[in-house]
């Protein structure tokens, strides 16, 4: 029979939460295995009689007859007819079996990782904020999202296709919504786009790195906006990299600085990246000149071009310009878009449009990864956007997001004028504050979390020394009374922070 501590640990085993889901069978199963790799079973050790501990355990016979032969299964025991059921020797070759193993992580080995996995490690990942809590960037409202014409489009979805529903997806995607995004852009980014040059991905993070990858070698260069979108820098330095930097000016990135850069390397970076339509973090519009500029560059020099149109949706005043896709007759342009931010982050939906010559390698690469996207959701999204859905609420958002990026102004105006001088953008999602006062950025943004609000330091998105302190401050996911709120409470804790 068990030692009373074996058969309580059993019954604990049986009884913690964490095994609700398992069949009883099955808790009793694991719970006798874990005693055998603990080495609290010693080899030839008998088991109790099946009868005698169904009634320890409460529990039926059946139950524990079924936990002994799936145990006799995975050669942990054996059972002998007419003596009973014993721990195998085979276990006596098992790798470690005696050590209680130790499920505190931070008493493991450190694991030896490559240098590009090492690099990736200590430079840390892009998904920062993953709670709405003010004034985390690129996070929009969902509570105002169509949830009742979702579920209906789904249902269609699923009444029209069935099982063909719950199958792969093609790697490029499902073709209905690559034609409502090719038609999308066409009409609405100015874009030249068919549903054969669209490449559907889970993120426009996804995108990025498929295009750090595919277009360049480790030690190639690249030309990136300085200060620069933080995921975009991430994947490029995991890719092994160059980074360039070229600064910016209120029309955008500085062509002539690129111009310059390229005749002091003595040759051209193999790509360029952009984020024209809302520069992150400035806000910052590239003005059309240097728009055609920099095409021409690409085609001079074979290179290309990443455009990140990341939230070019919302844009607040007048209309915003053509994306620079549109604008290559050279096919040397990359268009990356993303459902994340103009409808809600669950989706993880997001997309290229390539040149006709980068479909094939680019779904392959993308092969590599994750294969391809839930079918469910693209169909649904293709009829969101072919039935006006889409348009729609992006028109209903962009109002709403104006509204709230004024109120923030105003709100800045009145509690934190005294710390930082607010960059009331065009467009987009977030609003980048420099400090006016000798603040130290980082304690800044470390006392805020504590606080319950999320920033992000405009110093670390900077590749050059040529940077001011400051944050980035979201505002579309918070309505008007809760941005107040939030302002008052960053307020005391710049306070408490100045010298």
């Amino acid at each position: 029979m068990f030692k009373h501590a074996q058969l309580e640990s059993v019954k604990a085993w049986m009884g913690d939460p964490a095994h609700g889901a398992l069949p009883l069978h099955a808790r009793v199963q694991r719970a006798i295995r874990q005693l055998i790799l603990d080495g609290a079973l010693d080899v030839g050790r008998p088991l109790p009689a099946s009868r005698a501990l169904a009634k320890s355990l409460e529990v039926s016979r059946d139950t524990v007859e079924s936990a002994y032969s799936q145990l006799h299964a995975e050669g942990f025991i054996e059972r002998r007819v007419g003596s009973g059921s014993f721990v195998s020797e085979r276990v006596q070759r098992l790798p470690g079996r005696g050590k209680r193993r130790n499920m505190d992580v931070g008493h493991k080995e450190t694991p030896r990782l490559s240098q590009r996995g090492q690099a990736m490690f200590q430079d840390g990942g892009v998904r920062d904020f993953l709670a709405p809590r003010p004034f985390a960037p690129g996070v929009p409202e969902t509570r105002n999202f169509p949830l009742s014409t979702w579920e209906r489009l789904e249902r269609q979805v699923l009444k029209e296709y069935g099982t063909q529903a719950l199958l792969h997806s093609p790697p490029q995607g499902m073709e209905p919504l690559r034609q409502a995004i090719a038609d999308y852009v066409n009409l609405e980014r100015g874009a030249c786009a068919t549903a054969e040059r669209v490449l559907v991905l889970t993120s426009s993070q996804q995108a990025l790195s498929l295009c750090a990858s595919v277009l360049l070698d480790a030690g190639e260069r690249i030309f990136i906006e300085d200060p620069v979108y933080h995921g975009a820098r991430k994947a490029f330095d995991a890719a092994g990299l160059q980074c360039v930097p070229v600064p910016l000016d209120a029309d955008g990135l500085q062509v002539e600085h690129l111009l310059e850069a390229t005749q002091e390397l003595g040759e051209a970076a193999r790509a360029v990246f952009l984020t024209p339509s809302h520069q992150f973090p400035t806000g910052a519009t590239l003005s059309l000149d240097r728009r055609l500029a920099i095409i021409e560059w690409a085609r001079q020099h074979h290179s290309w071009i990443i455009e990140d149109d990341y939230d070019s949706e919302f844009h607040y005043a007048g209309k915003p310009t053509a994306c620079v896709q549109g604008l290559d007759p050279h096919d040397r342009t990359i268009y990356i878009g993303t459902f994340t931010k103009s409808l809600f982050p669950g989706l993880r939906i997001g997309y290229m449009v390539l040149p006709p010559s980068l479909v094939a390698p680019m779904t392959v690469a993308r092969t590599l990864l994750d294969g391809h996207s839930a079918p469910i959701p693209q169909l649904t999204l293709a009829r969101f956007i072919e039935g006006g859905h889409f348009g729609a609420h992006v028109r209903t958002m962009r109002a709403v997001y104006a509204e709230r990026r004024d109120v923030l102004a105003r709100l800045i105006g009145e509690h934190l004028a005294d710390f930082v001088e607010p960059h009331v953008p065009s467009g987009g999602m977030q609003m980048p504050c420099v400090f006016i006062r000798d603040i130290p950025e980082r304690e800044a943004v470390e006392a805020a979390h504590r606080a319950g609000i999320d920033l992000l330091g405009l110093t670390a998105l900077h590749a050059s020394s040529r940077h001011q302190a400051g944050f980035l401050m979201g505002f579309a996911a918070h309505a008007p009374h809760e941005l107040e709120i939030a302002v008052k409470k960053l307020a005391n804790v710049l306070l408490k922070l100045c010298p």
